[in-house]
Order: C-alpha cells, then structure tokens, then sequence
C-alpha cells in the first residue's frame, strides 16, 4: 500500500498571468502530453477551470490500451495554484497539486503528484520498471514543450539582474 510521491519543478521566462492563463487551461494539457498517450478531452473542458469542474479523457499510456481517466478540479486559487483528483482511471490514488510562483525573470511552476497504483505488490513490482519511468518520460516532454512554447528561462542573467538591482538600492 505504497503511495509515490513525483516532484517537479520548471522555470519559465513569462509573466505570472500568461503561465496562469496556459496552465489553468484544461484544453492545454494535450498540447504538453506526448502524441503517442493518444490524449483526447472528451468532457468538460469547455469553461475556465473551477472548484469542482470534472474533466474526462480517453489516454493510452501504455501498449496501445485506450483508458478512460476522469479527473476533479478540487481547489483553484487564481494565479497560485490548483488540484486535480483522479476519480475514475488508472491509479488507485492520483492527487495533483500545481503551484506557480512569480520569481525575478519569470515564473516557477511546480508540480507535485502523490500517487498510489493499484494491483498491491504487483503495482508495487512493477512501479520501477513501468510507471515511475513513464511519468519521468511525461514531465520530460512537458518541460521540452514548455521551453519550446515559451522559451528557456535564463538563471544567469536573473541573478545577474537581481544583484544589479540589490546594488542599486
């Protein structure tokens, strides 16, 4: 009865509203998953996301098996953060918890999932060797997607900026 926790953490040089706007999105999230997890919104991404929005979608993570996976939208706070629950799909546990912060630059997001497979010892065998390097392959591809979307966030003319306006002031 292990529950998994992925963290992961991408800066972005865009303001804090245009990374809201994107992420909060629920019709953005097939542009950042890979083609081959077949991802289709079927349901309830049609209004801007709220606290109890449910959203279905056909994924085929895996061997070309098709999986309905329905999820909730349980918080939103504008511009901080929002939560998405699993009621319906793959994982016996999936709580997603995203977080954006406005930083000197740019925006940090970051995405925190705790997770739980079903199947017990099985699903435990086989996390390892299926599911933790597939969710590492997915958050990749996402952080590809997202600089390629809204470019690379550069840390060193940041700090160089931020020193220079410490000294200023």
């Amino acid at each position: 009865m292990k529950i998994y926790t992925k963290k992961s953490v991408q800066k972005l040089p865009i303001s804090l509203e245009k990374a809201w706007e994107f992420l909060s999105s629920p019709g953005n999230l097939k542009t950042i998953t890979p083609d081959y997890m077949g991802f289709h919104i079927l349901s309830g991404a049609d209004r801007p996301m709220f606290p109890g929005q449910i959203i279905q979608y056909i994924v085929t993570p895996i061997a070309g098996i098709k999986t309905k996976w329905v999820t909730e939208i349980t918080h939103v706070k504008d511009k901080e953060y929002f939560v998405d629950e699993q009621r319906f799909g793959p994982y016996a546990l999936w709580h997603h918890k995203h977080f954006l912060k406005e930083i000197p630059g740019g925006v940090e997001m970051e995405d925190i999932i705790d997770y739980k497979l079903p199947f017990g010892k099985l699903g435990e065998l086989v996390h390892p060797i299926l599911v933790a390097p597939k969710l590492k392959e997915i958050f990749n591809y996402r952080r590809e997607k997202l600089t390629e979307l809204f470019g690379e966030f550069d840390e060193a003319n940041t700090k160089n900026a931020t020193l220079k306006q410490d000294i200023l002031n």
